[in-house]
């Protein structure tokens, strides 16, 4: 029962080690978690892809998306050129402003847009393999017949991050009440998807 506590809390603490880092993910569950649009179904498209990473890691494809360069090399490209698109609709909108938790005239997206967008944030970026797949599925090596425990672990860790990063974000309303918030969140969001981008074509 103890190696079964250990490998629990080894997958556990890697995998929120892992996912902590301010993504382009992260970044756009907590804008739409500020919102409040489609919360809920994002938050469960984050999880249940990271999770599907994760098992397919453990599973051994890590040793695949190694051995077929140009699988990176598309994701990279593609990745990259979305993520820039992303980045100039962020700066746009810190440019104009007027942005609120309740705009005049503001229209949410469909939760198919929202879900599209999400799957493209996480599916077209090559660091979330290396994250997930590669690194995760390597450590779970270590525990040869405690690799279940191990995987539910980071897979818990995933489910617990991105539900309290989504329906925590309400809790800084207070603080984007105003818009010039939202100028700086709009414009940290721009420089992190531009980041990564960059980061993609190196």
């Amino acid at each position: 029962m103890t190696s079964q506590f250990a490998a629990l809390g080894a997958g556990f603490l890697l995998g929120a080690g892992l996912i902590l880092a301010i993504g382009a993910q992260n970044a756009f569950l907590l804008r739409q978690g500020l919102r409040r649009e489609h919360v809920g179904l994002l938050c469960f498209v984050c999880a249940f892809s990271d999770a599907l990473l994760i098992v397919a890691g453990v599973l051994g494809f890590g040793t695949l998306v190694v051995a077929v360069p140009w699988f990176a090399q598309l994701a990279s490209l593609g990745g990259a050129a979305f993520l820039f698109g992303y980045a100039l609709v962020a700066f746009r909108s810190a440019w104009r402003g007027g942005a609120t938790l309740t705009a005049a005239g503001h229209k949410a997206p469909s939760w198919q847009a929202a879900v599209g967008t999400c799957l493209a944030l996480t599916w077209l970026n090559p660091h979330v393999y290396l994250d997930t797949v590669v690194l995760l599925g390597a450590a779970s090596l270590r525990y040869e017949d405690m690799r279940l425990w191990f995987t539910i672990g980071a897979v818990t860790a995933s489910f617990s991050f991105f539900y309290a990063l989504g329906f925590g974000a309400r809790l800084l309303q207070p603080i984007f009440a105003k818009p010039s918030a939202w100028r700086i969140l709009d414009i940290l969001v721009g420089f992190v998807m531009l980041g990564i981008a960059i980061s993609l074509l190196r």
